[in-house]
This record gives C-alpha cells, sequence and structure tokens, in this order.
C-alpha cells in the first residue's frame, strides 16, 4: 500500500476496515491476503492522489512518512519485444517516461526500465498484453 507503516506496524494498526479501497478513486486498492488491503495494478495505476491514507484513521498509511513505496517496474523473459514481438503498450503509457527502448539487431527493441525515474504508478502493469511487468521493491 502506498504511505504504508513498516510491515508489523502497518499489520498491528490496520483494521482491515475497507476505508483506503473505498477512498481510492482508481479502484486498485483491494481486499488482499488475510482481508489487508493491497495494491491490484492489473486494475489500473495508481496516482499518488493520498485518498488512501486521508481515509485511513487508524494511520496504517501515512502520507508524513515520504515516497509512497519504493516500488519500480521489472519485465520478465515473456515480454513480446524481448521475444522479438514488436510491442511498446508499456512505454506508451509511462507519464514519466521511464521505460524505453533500445535498439537490437535484426529485430525488436529491448524494455529498458529507468529506475531512478520510474514511480511506481504501475501504470505499465495492466497494458501489458502478457502480463510481464511487475512491481518490485526496489
Amino acid at each position: 500500500m502506498p504511505w504504508a507503516l513498516s510491515e508489523g506496524e502497518f499489520l498491528s494498526r490496520c483494521t482491515r476496515c475497507n476505508a483506503c479501497s473505498d477512498a481510492c478513486p482508481e479502484h486498485i486498492v483491494v481486499r488482499g491476503s488475510g482481508g489487508f488491503p493491497e495494491v491490484d495494478f492489473t486494475r489500473g495505476a495508481c496516482t499518488f492522489c493520498g485518498r488512501c491514507a486521508d481515509a485511513c484513521v487508524p494511520r496504517a498509511l501515512d502520507r508524513t512518512a515520504g515516497d509512497p513505496w519504493a516500488l519500480k517496474a521489472t519485465i520478465a523473459a515473456n515480454c513480446l519485444a524481448r521475444n522479438r514481438v514488436v510491442c511498446r503498450s508499456c512505454a506508451e503509457r509511462c507519464e514519466a517516461r521511464a521505460i524505453r527502448f533500445v535498439p537490437a539487431l535484426g529485430g525488436a527493441a529491448d524494455p529498458v526500465v529507468a529506475l531512478e525515474r520510474c514511480t511506481g504508478c504501475g501504470a505499465c502493469v495492466a497494458v501489458c498484453p502478457v502480463s510481464a511487468i511487475d512491481m518490485a521493491a526496489a
């Protein structure tokens, strides 16, 4: 979750009330394992609006803690472009321009994630036709 406290602190404070998921205008906060909220990037991107944290009464999510999270996009081997099929869906959706394609001899260009530019919004996840993109802690 964006702005989540440390794992132990988050788990002890979160009441699983669903206020964060109800507040999310993108509808990407869902009930996850054990009823705790989690972000499902297959539903869309996080805009970092902060409504989930603002709705969190027990303060398991705290916007004053700094960056929302340390997630970055990772691209798996089943990526179409990595298998020489022309596809640039992820880069077209990335507002931060964190995904670029490096020309390759004899085929489609290879995708590269510039970690310093990636905001972790997840916009690239849902648009990938083969589910080759995941968000992971950097």
